[in-house]
């Protein structure tokens, strides 16, 4: 009896034993079939039996190797993204604010609604002297050493352009600041027409005159025909070709805006952007001039507050070793910048805090075009 009895327990465990082996063994095929059919896409699915049927191997795939698969398309699509915002509607918008050309997919049709927002506040108002400084001295380190100096560039140039170069741009934009600092590079002096969103003048102009809203835009009335350009990179070019000696932009100007071009933009909190509600309809009849260089902290407050006020001026680029530095001496009594010159009233001022003041105090609340 004892003798059955073992032998009877003897036989359940051996079968309990070959039952979870056997287990195992289809448990692991079904693993190894799994793996072979997701990492191999030519693997036939009808190899296995009808049960071990999985889905197709193009939209199945192991979690890990999905998630690092999408982390690596995500990058590159960034990437390209952010090479599509310098040439689509990300350079320009349209003046209702959404994104012309195909800047849907854009950087700045993500960016420039928030900043919209944020910015939305009365410019007019008084506004923290420290931190706005201290944001847009931020500003300017991020985006060293460009936008500080006139180059070597600038002494290839044999003489100054017969016609000031006219420039459509608005101060929050990456790209209009990149062409803005290889202006102060070369030692230019431009008209520039600011572009702010719910412009009512200079987005008009540069659609009449070439036909999208896109920007920064060119126009050089030095050449036969003159010379009508979107693209920064290739305004960029251009500027340096032409006004440079033939020579090239300076090593990283054009790479690095995709880098720390957007880090002004967002410390500034998209000031520089929205046109202000109390601008004046029509711009005063003569054109404000403006003494600075794109990196310097106090002269993008003044910037600011001309692109939101949509005034439109000449610009003169006066950057550390400019030939412009010894008249500006002699006409203002110290190199410092900004220097605002304001033929319609005769004013002059060479500190950020007033020339802001005296901008929306002048031309800030729908006061008259002529002077007053």
């Amino acid at each position: 009896k004892r003798s059955a009895q073992s032998l009877r327990s003897h036989l359940f465990h051996r079968s309990a034993f070959f039952n979870v082996r056997d287990a195992c063994c289809c448990s692991h095929r079904l693993q190894r079939t799994r793996r072979t059919q997701w990492y191999c896409p030519m693997a036939s699915l009808s190899a296995g039996p009808p049960s071990l049927a999985l889905p197709s191997p193009c939209t199945r795939r192991p979690a890990l190797l999905h998630n690092a698969t999408d982390r690596s398309l995500d990058r590159r699509r960034g990437r390209h993204a952010v090479m599509r915002a310098d040439q689509s509607g990300s350079q320009g918008t349209s003046g209702n604010g959404s994104s012309g050309g195909g800047a849907s997919s854009s950087i700045l049709s993500i960016f420039c609604p928030l900043l919209k927002l944020v910015s939305g506040g009365d410019a007019a108002a008084p506004r923290n002297r420290f931190l706005k400084t201290a944001t847009s001295g931020f500003a300017s380190v991020s985006r060293l050493p460009f936008g500080t100096t006139a180059g070597p560039a600038s002494q290839l140039r044999e003489g100054d352009p017969a016609r000031p170069l006219i420039i459509a741009e608005f101060e929050a934009c990456p790209f209009c600041r990149r062409v803005r600092e290889a202006i102060t590079d070369l030692d230019l002096e431009v008209e520039v027409w600011p572009t702010p969103k719910d412009s009512v003048r200079h987005r008009q102009q540069v659609e009449e005159a070439g036909g999208k809203l896109q920007f920064p835009f060119l126009i050089d009335r030095n050449t036969e025909p003159t010379t009508l350009m979107y693209e920064s990179d290739a305004i960029v070019e251009y500027l340096y070709r032409t006004y440079g000696g033939g020579s090239q932009p300076p090593k990283g100007l054009l790479l690095s805006t995709l880098i720390s071009g957007w880090v002004p933009t967002l410390l500034r909190a998209g000031r520089g952007m929205v046109r202000y509600a109390g601008a004046p309809a029509e711009a005063p009849p003569q054109m404000l001039q403006l003494w600075d260089y794109d990196g310097n902290q106090f002269s993008r407050l003044v910037r600011e507050a001309l692109c939101e006020l949509e005034l439109p001026y000449r610009r003169v680029a006066c950057g550390k070793g400019s030939k412009r530095r010894p008249l500006l001496q002699q006409t203002a009594g110290s190199t410092q910048v900004p220097y605002l010159v304001d033929p319609n009233t005769g004013t002059t001022i060479q500190d950020s805090e007033e020339a802001v003041a005296y901008l929306f105090r002048q031309y800030g609340r729908n006061a008259p075009a002529s002077a007053t």
